[in-house]
């Protein structure tokens, strides 16, 4: 094998398939990308065995061929070589070495032979359809932190991408939940889509697949079975296996007769919740909040640091309530409001709170309170 390509090309490249390699593994070869030069392509694939990655790069292929180098070490010097240089690869069967040349840079790099390189067949993938990629970015961020790391809930470390209707409006819908908060986020749901099965996409998948979103701004192709999931974007193509398991009946956590409302500045209330969370030592660093009609103030006391208070102007006509969270989801959740409110939906302290971004009928969050 030997070919030419650009640097710039190749770290990108790189960037994205090496982050699938694990650090540590126990089998060598899934520490390493596959490396396949044919036409006028160069192929990078990279797996974890539940995961793969494959990306296709344009390069000058003088003579076709393919071997596996170790993935972290490769992208490493990749990364190190000056702007602008031209990487030349060129590996000999004979040594089983990868030579790689730039500018005055030479190294030879030990390689596993091709043949040992576990291919991960996506199967039969009978739901397929188009999903422009700054919705799909949407559904991935506005939930992902709300992903349970819990893992003996194995079924809740991943978001439930389902079809699902809205007020008689089929949608597609992204939902994630750890037991303490849950986001539900919603998007039209894409021509092809409605027989698609409910499927629990892994926390690792969302992570990578919000990072390949960052960089694209096209159409994402989802094709996808009951075990398996593709996304495409163009020469980029990202395989995972699914969550085997049953996602809870998260309906039945939205509270439907939440009827005290409170609209508040949502940069404000972050500032103040955080400014507030200092005095509390515990884990939970709880937050207390006394709404009424005169105005918020939050609230936070621990036995060691002293206490803390802070008021917030809000529009809010029902009865006085005090209620309490914890502060770091409180701060989750009000991060992802892009309006200049956000609006809380209140029963009483200890039944699940709603907050709802009044510029985005399409998410929902659901919070419960804590004793404080």
């Amino acid at each position: 094998m030997k070919l030419t390509i650009e640097r710039a090309v190749l770290l990108t490249a790189l960037s994205h398939v090496q982050s699938v390699v694990e650090r540590r593994n126990t089998i060598p070869i899934l520490s390493n990308v596959l490396l396949e030069a044919e036409g006028e392509k160069l192929a990078l694939t990279a797996t974890d065995l539940d995961i793969a990655v494959v990306e296709k790069l344009a390069a000058k292929v003088s003579k076709p061929g393919a071997t596996t180098v170790a993935a972290h070490t490769f992208y490493d010097i990749v990364r190190k070589l000056p702007d602008g240089s031209e990487v030349e690869l060129t590996y000999s069967a004979s040594d089983q070495r990868l030579e790689l040349r730039a500018g005055r840079s030479s190294f030879k790099l030990s390689c596993l032979p091709k043949e040992d390189f576990p291919v991960m067949a996506p199967g039969e993938l009978p739901n397929s359809f188009p999903l422009p990629a700054d919705q799909l970015r949407r559904l991935v961020d506005k939930t992902r932190f709300a992903i349970s790391t819990e893992e003996t809930r194995y079924y809740l470390n991943g978001i439930y991408l389902h079809a699902a209707a809205s007020a008689g409006v089929p949608m597609l819908r992204a939902v994630a939940t750890d037991g303490h908060r849950l986001a539900r986020v919603e998007t039209p749901l894409p021509t092809g889509a409605s027989g698609m099965p409910g499927v629990i996409v892994p926390r690792k998948t969302v992570n990578e697949l919000q990072k390949l979103l960052d960089g694209s701004g096209a159409e994402v192709r989802i094709e996808l079975s009951d075990t398996k999931i593709r996304f495409t974007f163009g020469d980029l193509v990202l395989v995972s296996k699914l969550i085997d398991g049953s996602f809870p009946e998260y309906e039945r956590v939205i509270p439907r007769e939440n009827d005290k409302v409170m609209e508040v500045d949502s940069k404000a209330f972050s500032a103040a919740v955080d400014r507030v969370a200092t005095i509390s030592t515990e884990k939970s660093r709880a937050v207390k909040l006394t709404l009424k009609p005169e105005g918020l103030e939050l609230s936070a006391t621990s036995p060691d640091q002293g206490s803390a208070t802070e008021q917030l102007t809000i529009a809010y006509s029902a009865a006085p309530i005090e209620v309490g969270y914890n502060s770091r989801y409180l701060l989750d959740i009000a991060g992802q409001i892009e309006g200049e409110n956000a609006r809380f939906l209140l029963a009483d302290a200890l039944a699940p709170t709603i907050v709802r971004d009044p510029a985005d009928d399409g998410v929902l969050y659901v919070l419960m309170p804590m004793r404080v």
